[in-house]
């Protein structure tokens, strides 16, 4: 049997396809698509922004509080810390978290950008590949983890090579800091390094430069506000860090002595007390009150960074 006869095709079949029309149909889809990513942009953006802005006014409105009951020179000034009995001198507590940051920093900042140039610059191919991943792996670990570790190795092995009773206080503190905010100072740094471009390095050795004058005179020195801008991002990480710091810091209201004196910071304070006072107390507002300057502290550190971006703008 044959195949059955094809019908013919109609008139409109034989017509050209309206070309014009599809392109117009495929552009107002793209342009709707466009519109409705720029309005989940921007609403998220607002949706952020409205967030933040909440957290801020609900903080500070309640960090204000604090004022009603206690002078501002007394919060600030006075270094006395019993809640029990109303007396809500926080200079101790400031002291302290300045202390364990500096102390952190001094020691975290040689070893990362020492680890950077490293990185950037002397270490071979297979080298980096290799500790910059694992650099990044390390960010990611949680604070905690740094504590657990801090409490059963760090601790006992400051006991024993101090011959002090307790381990714990503003060293082991700022050891375990320091384990926490060097693979960021360390990353950030080393992006910077590698950004700075070749003619610059090339320049500097067809002028006789050793490698060491090169590192030191050009490429830090162009590297300058990414390195700056690292060290910060370190810093507001110390100094907001809680979980880690509560275990190994000893927790006692008292100003650091020695590095091996226990003693206490803002967040540490915060986190130990917050949870056994009332809302409407005044111990419970100056809680309120650390941890609305700790926040003052990180949106100034934050604002800081992104004015060395634009002052800086990119090296060309």
């Amino acid at each position: 049997m044959g195949t059955p006869a094809q019908p013919f095709a109609t008139k409109d079949e034989l017509l050209p396809k309206p070309i014009g029309s599809n392109r117009f149909n495929r552009y107002a889809r793209v342009h709707f698509t466009n519109k409705m990513f720029k309005f989940y942009a921007l609403f998220s953006i607002f949706a952020l922004c409205f967030v933040l802005g909440l957290v801020i006014f609900f903080i500070g409105k309640t960090a204000l509080l604090t004022f009603q009951h206690v002078s501002v020179a007394e919060f600030f000034f006075s270094f006395d810390w019993t809640p029990e009995e109303g007396r809500f001198g926080a200079a101790l507590f400031i002291i302290n978290t300045l202390s364990l940051t500096g102390l952190t920093l001094l020691i975290a900042v040689p070893i990362s950008v020492g680890m950077a140039i490293l990185i950037a610059e002397i270490a071979p191919t297979w080298f980096k590949n290799i500790v910059r991943p694992v650099l990044d792996l390390l960010v990611g670990i949680p604070s905690i983890v740094y504590g657990y570790l801090g409490l059963t190795v760090l601790i006992p092995f400051l006991r024993e090579i101090s011959g002090e009773n307790l381990g714990d206080g503003l060293l082991a503190a700022a050891l375990v800091l320091t384990l926490m905010i060097l693979p960021t100072i360390c990353r950030i740094s080393d992006d910077a390094i590698s950004s700075v471009p070749k003619k610059y390095r090339d320049a500097a050795y067809a002028m006789g430069s050793t490698r060491i004058q090169v590192i030191m005179k050009v490429i830090l020195p162009a590297a300058g506000r990414g390195v700056v801008a690292a060290i910060i991002m370190g810093m507001t990480r110390a100094i907001g860090e809680t979980m880690a710091v509560v275990m190994v810091i000893g927790n006692t209201a008292q100003l650091a002595k020695s590095f091996f004196s226990p003693t206490s910071v803002l967040t540490s304070n915060i986190v130990m007390q917050i949870s056994n006072v009332d809302f409407d107390s005044p111990w419970n507002y100056a809680l309120h009150m650390m941890a609305f300057l700790l926040l003052l502290i990180s949106f100034a550190l934050i604002l800081f960074i992104r004015f060395l971006g634009r002052k800086g703008g990119d090296v060309t």
